[in-house]
């Protein structure tokens, strides 16, 4: 994969993080660098770790499922996807009974939570074959890092309005990239 699709994948990825930060953000009264740093940190930390989790998990399953390994990772991206985009339309708001709370459990759940994804995601790479799992983490980290203290910060000044695209934008990223590795793997792209 290159460097390009990793940083799209990133920015895929981040956008459950972005939506709960813009959460967060509406939380609290008045968002600085320390909310800002805590989301980022924690959903950083954790979008960085499971893909790592997912790709050794992949590896080790992927002489077994060799011969369709490329519909594996498009079936994953693409139901993280349309997961992603099917949130983005549901009525009513997310942040509904989000709390202002940044203690430990709480940030420890959430980072879990919207983690989950890039485990499966990580299973995807290790099936797409040539990626390099330790520069994707480190855009995956670094891009969540980014985007979810950003995130803070535009649900504390503008409210939700964004978190519904930004899920949107993920989903559709995550599909266009599974679709690419299957068309890759079929000969469709060279």
């Amino acid at each position: 994969m290159k460097l390009a699709e990793l940083l799209l994948l990133a920015v895929g990825l981040s956008m459950d993080a972005f939506a709960v930060s813009v959460c967060k953000g509406l939380s609290v009264k008045r968002a600085g660098w320390k909310e800002s740093a805590i989301c980022g940190v924690w959903f950083g930390g954790f979008q960085a770790i499971m893909p790592v989790i997912g790709f050794f998990l992949g590896r080790l399953f992927a002489g077994a499922i060799e011969a369709f390994d490329h519909w594996v990772a498009f079936g994953l991206l693409a139901v993280i996807g349309i997961n992603m985009l099917k949130e983005a339309v549901e009525k009513g708001c997310d942040c509904e009974g989000n709390s202002a709370d940044f203690s430990f459990k709480t940030m420890l759940l959430m980072a879990i939570a919207t983690s989950i994804d890039a485990m499966a995601v990580g299973i995807s790479l290790a099936m797409a074959g040539d990626v390099n799992i330790w520069m994707a983490m480190a855009l995956i980290g670094v891009v969540t890092f980014a985007l979810s203290g950003v995130g803070v910060k535009v649900g504390n000044v503008f409210g939700s309005r964004f978190e519904k695209k930004a899920q949107a934008t993920g989903g559709i990223i995550l599909i266009l990239l599974g679709l690419k590795i299957l068309l890759e793997h079929l000969g469709v792209l060279g």
